[in-house]
């Protein structure tokens, strides 16, 4: 595999950074495309294994440049496209930004990767698309609702890849994980929310609604669809949920980290968390019956006892007082 070339775009970030060290510890010549800064800073690859260190190549730039990133995509066997804004209350205060990063950042992967003849791109959607499930499990084939601006920008640049597939037969999969987890995720995700600030000293726990339920999903189980999907000539043109096969409440959520971390907390409604009503996503829970079929992926943190241990392994992770100081912990993270 030292002679396969991936790309990964949005490789500083949560899912970006753990899908670039499992590439580069399955031996893929990788690079890693981070968000330019003034301060050069390459997010959590800054953090990346001491053993992992001068493994991987790693290209400062703007997804919404598409000079940049066709530059970055030269000579670039595989991309997997990561990169994009992900924070459902962001998108309520800006969501010009999330049309401008999430739908036209992929169309410029897209352009660059037609003239470039790249040999696969992985895009990454989210489950957010689909609202709140109409059927359980959902599969695939659940109609699409966006009920935020940042689910809309994800359902076109789904819409987008697809049709790049069917028009020019650019070699596309676009791969749906839900509601990733573990280390290194941004605390407006709901489990580093309670994480971090049980984590903190905090017995009082600050969130939104508590009745939705989600599919969690482990990030290593995550990054590792990412690169089976990769390798997949029959995701080509398809959609593939990722998922644990596990439902679980918000409610209930707060209540199994509380017990994994030892203590006894109590819930305090924020306003400010709560999303709009029309616009709170109550159930997702996934079908990965095609992910298994295509390319033989399912979750090693699957089902109850698999979120249980990917609990154990983050709030272990946030405890770590270095980890931990990279979060403000008293203050809302939308």
């Amino acid at each position: 595999m030292s002679n396969i070339r991936v790309l990964v775009t949005g490789a500083d970030g949560f899912i970006g950074s753990h899908l670039t060290e499992m590439l580069v510890r399955d031996g893929y010549e990788t690079r890693a495309f981070v968000m330019y800064n003034s301060l050069n800073s390459w997010g959590w690859l800054d953090r990346a294994p001491k053993d992992l260190a001068g493994q991987f190549e790693v290209v400062a730039g703007d997804i919404r440049d598409p000079h940049g990133i066709a530059e970055a995509m030269e000579g670039v066997d595989i991309v997997l496209h990561l990169a994009a804004l992900i924070a459902i209350p962001f998108s309520y205060c800006s969501p010009d930004a999330y049309v401008q990063t999430n739908m036209t950042g992929t169309l410029n992967v897209l352009q660059a990767a037609r003239r470039l003849g790249t040999s696969r791109v992985v895009s990454t959607s989210t489950s957010e698309v689909y609202g709140t499930a109409q059927f359980v499990p959902i599969s695939e084939e659940h109609p699409l609702n966006a009920q935020s601006p940042y689910a809309a920008t994800k359902v076109g640049a789904d819409q987008m890849a697809l049709s790049f597939q069917r028009s020019f037969e650019t070699p596309i999969a676009v791969l749906r994980p839900f509601n990733t987890y573990g280390p290194r995720q941004s605390a407006r995700a709901v489990i580093p929310t309670i994480i971090s600030q049980i984590a903190a000293g905090s017995r009082k726990i600050k969130l939104g609604s508590l009745t939705p339920t989600r599919d969690f999903t482990f990030v290593r189980d995550t990054a590792r669809g990412f690169i089976q999907a990769m390798r997949c000539d029959a995701a080509v043109g398809r959609v593939t949920n990722i998922g644990s096969g596990f439902e679980i409440s918000i409610a209930d959520t707060v209540t199994v980290i509380a017990e994994a971390m030892g203590v006894e907390v109590e819930v305090v409604p924020d306003e400010s968390r709560m999303r709009p009503e029309a616009s709170e996503v109550e159930r997702l829970f996934a079908s990965t019956e095609v992910a298994r079929e295509l390319f033989g992926w399912k979750p090693d943190f699957g089902s109850r006892d698999g979120f249980l241990r990917g609990l154990a392994e983050t709030a272990e992770w946030f405890q770590d007082p270095a980890n931990l100081a990279a979060y403000k912990t008293d203050c809302y993270n939308i």
